[in-house]
């Protein structure tokens, strides 16, 4: 089977790791050669994802396209359907997810707890909404890992939102933020992996790190689970999908954001779980029944990111000691040049003892340090 996959990052090279398990011809498209999955696919093309002819063109030849990024050309992927390549996740439900206003509103018609909102199309639009304040303003289209995204609690702050059609979000009062994984195959069929407990850098917006099995209370995980499979559900479609999730103060639970593919929610599962997200998504694609999502040990994900003030050739300061902990995987992307915030590796670490987990990341988080 031809599998081509569209982006090349490292969810990509994770998904191109998996693949090795299975009997599949893979493909990618990508505009850098030397992105982190390029030299893992059988057959590499260099092109822009977003343009129509280049996404077309890629995938005339092949059995089923999936994605790594949501920011795809949607018109090539519904033309290629249409002469049947099966797309995963299909080209409707990335529409949907793609732009942040069209997501909303599906939370919206769907009746899906999500935080209220207002769409605004310029920043002197944005600057009238000051009685719907606190907020968070999306941008539209284009944001990703941080990006297009502003905390507006206060007229001040306004300055800092977008001249571009995006949503305002009323602000939740956040008690944790959780994200599940749902699996949804070519039957309809469902698997849901336990949530994920994340923990953001606040400077940066970008995941720090996170633990799962999440620590909730056994009213919050079923509530939490019945959204995130009533989103995926709502969706209509087979594929992965992440959903990010607000757990407020009073233990309501509100979908946040969700994703169409792999996410960096699930890189736990590699070690921590029976079946990783990237065995399951393949599992999906080649019409194989769904995998165990059962936890094998508790675990946590430390993100390593390029150290402030630093940018070039990569060097992993650090990187042995880190190597000496016990249960601790590491995981490099493979990127030779480093800059400030950029992903560049994460490590897991597993355990029976939450406070070890913490512990450990946070060590690992301070011992690890990637500087050029």
């Amino acid at each position: 089977m031809k599998v081509g996959i569209l982006g090349g990052g490292q969810l990509g090279r994770m998904l191109l790791q998996a693949a090795a398990n299975y009997t599949v011809e893979t493909y990618v498209l990508e505009n850098d050669p030397t992105c982190p999955a390029a030299h893992l696919c059988e057959h590499f093309i260099k092109g822009d994802i977003k343009d129509f002819d280049t996404v077309y063109q890629f995938g005339k030849g092949l059995d089923a396209i999936t994605i790594e990024i949501e920011a795809v050309n949607i018109e090539a992927l519904e033309k290629l359907a249409e002469e049947g390549v099966k797309i995963f996740p299909n080209p409707a439900a990335i529409r949907i997810i793609k732009n942040k206003i069209t997501q909303k509103e599906f939370y919206k018609n769907n009746e899906i707890p999500s935080s209220n909102f207002l769409i605004t199309s310029s920043l002197e639009e944005l600057k009238k909404q000051v009685d719907f304040l606190p907020a968070v303003h999306k941008i539209g289209e284009g944001g990703y890992d941080g990006k297009g995204v502003q905390i507006i609690r206060e007229p001040a702050d306004m300055e800092k939102g977008f001249d571009a059609p995006s949503v305002l979000e009323k602000m939740v009062n956040v008690h944790k933020e959780i994200a599940l994984i749902v699996c949804v195959n070519q039957q309809g069929e469902t698997a849901i992996y336990p949530p994920a407990e994340m923990l953001f850098d606040p400077i940066l917006n970008l995941l720090d790190y996170q633990i799962s099995p999440a620590r909730l209370n056994e009213k919050v995980l079923w509530k939490a689970e019945a959204i995130a499979l009533r989103v995926a559900k709502s969706l209509k479609s087979a594929g992965l999908f992440a959903i990010e999730l607000f757990v407020d103060q009073e233990e309501n639970v509100w979908v946040n954001e969700t994703a169409p593919r792999v996410h960096n929610s699930g890189h736990h599962t590699i070690e921590g779980t029976y079946c990783s997200q990237y065995d399951m998504l393949w599992r999906i694609i080649l019409n194989y029944p769904l995998g165990n999502t059962e936890p094998i040990l508790p675990a946590a994900i430390v993100n390593l990111l390029g150290a402030p003030n630093y940018s070039g050739k990569a060097i992993y300061e650090g990187l042995e000691e880190v190597l000496k902990i016990e249960n601790a995987f590491v995981h490099l992307y493979g990127k030779k040049e480093t800059k400030p915030g950029r992903k560049m590796g994460h490590v897991t670490i597993l355990s029976n003892d939450y406070q070890e987990l913490l512990f450990q990341a946070n060590k690992i988080k301070q011992k690890l340090k990637i500087i050029a």
